[in-house]
């Protein structure tokens, strides 16, 4: 932990400002356009990024929420307490929670020496590093819980807790990706890419002291097969090619699909092109009849139609929305 990058995490916001001034209630419009379900909005703090951090404001409660983004809760100083699936959950200094986009908690208010960072991660960030783990990590439940996020596979709630305080390295991870992300320089997006890669990878290997649960059961072989069957081919991606690599028929292997994630292997294929489409929109300069026929379209109507329907806007609409 360094004094200065301490000394900044210390002073208050604007928002703890109020809260000691008298505010009772969190304010909600900080954090959502909705008027019903408390969801956090990832366009409330993204914009065009696809992830930051943000400090959570101290000397409150904070009621019962989920996100539509990946949410991780490092605890920097102090520690962290809060309820989550219904149980109480108290984290330490160091310690690490990843929640999904479905999992609900409620947070009890921090005292003036707990500093937790919250990273507000879109799930396509995690595309990178799926693209360049070993297929070795298959059969990690923190590269099951990432694919399950980032394809929506399933809208049941997830989170992984890693009481990591004793590992110097993922310490020292943590410490420059705050470090980076807090005074960001021209490479910082990349070095940020890869230093959340490294940790995602020190994570998986504490696998002896990490605690997990969730409202489903872990995924068997066969879906772990799909899913990176999809990773790997979504352009050209096709359900019979996937029966044949499992020696299964095929309408053996879309009834299993639809069973265990309540999509078809069509959606899950075409989630995945739509991810790719737009991470190619924001990222690079390649016109759209071509990053259409790089994720696998040919027809560029059929193409504007799908990302409209999955984003709310035609690409270009979208690029300028998030751009500007």
């Amino acid at each position: 932990m360094t004094i200065h990058l301490f000394d900044r995490l210390m002073r208050e916001t604007d928002e703890e400002r109020a809260i000691l001034a008298g505010d009772q209630a969190i304010n909600k419009t900080i954090y959502t356009n909705m008027t019903s379900d408390f969801v956090i909005q990832s366009e409330k703090f993204l914009q065009d990024e696809l992830i930051m951090i943000r400090k959570h404001p101290r000397y409150i409660d904070f009621p019962k929420h989920s996100h539509d983004y990946i949410e991780m809760n490092y605890v920097y100083h102090g520690e962290f307490n809060q309820k989550i699936a219904d149980q109480p959950l108290l984290l330490k200094k160091g310690d690490i929670l990843i929640l999904n986009q479905y999992m609900e908690h409620e947070l009890f208010a921090c005292n003036k020496e707990d500093i937790i960072i919250n990273f507000i991660i879109h799930p396509a960030f995690f595309d990178y590093i799926l693209a360049n783990l070993s297929t070795g990590f298959i059969q990690s439940q923190m590269l099951q819980f990432l694919m399950n996020s980032m394809f929506s596979y399933n809208r049941e709630g997830e989170f992984l807790y890693f009481p990591v305080a004793s590992s110097k390295r993922v310490q020292e991870l943590m410490e420059q990706l705050l470090t980076e992300m807090m005074n960001p320089s021209i490479l910082s997006k990349s070095k940020i890419k890869f230093l959340m890669g490294l940790l995602i990878i020190e994570l998986m290997e504490q696998q002896n002291k990490k605690h997990t649960a969730s409202k489903q059961s872990e995924k068997n072989h066969f879906l772990k097969t799909v899913f990176e069957y999809i990773e790997e081919h979504y352009q050209e991606a096709s359900l019979q090619k996937l029966a044949d690599q499992l020696h299964q028929p095929a309408y053996w292997v879309s009834k299993q699909i639809k069973a265990l994630t309540h999509q078809n292997f069509k959606d899950l294929v075409q989630e995945k092109r739509l991810l790719a489409a737009r991470n190619l929109l924001l990222y690079t300069s390649l016109p759209m009849q071509a990053i259409a026929e790089e994720v696998g379209y040919e027809n560029i109507s059929y193409f504007y139609r799908l990302f409209k329907q999955k984003y709310g806007h035609t690409p270009k609409m979208y690029k300028k929305q998030l751009t500007e």
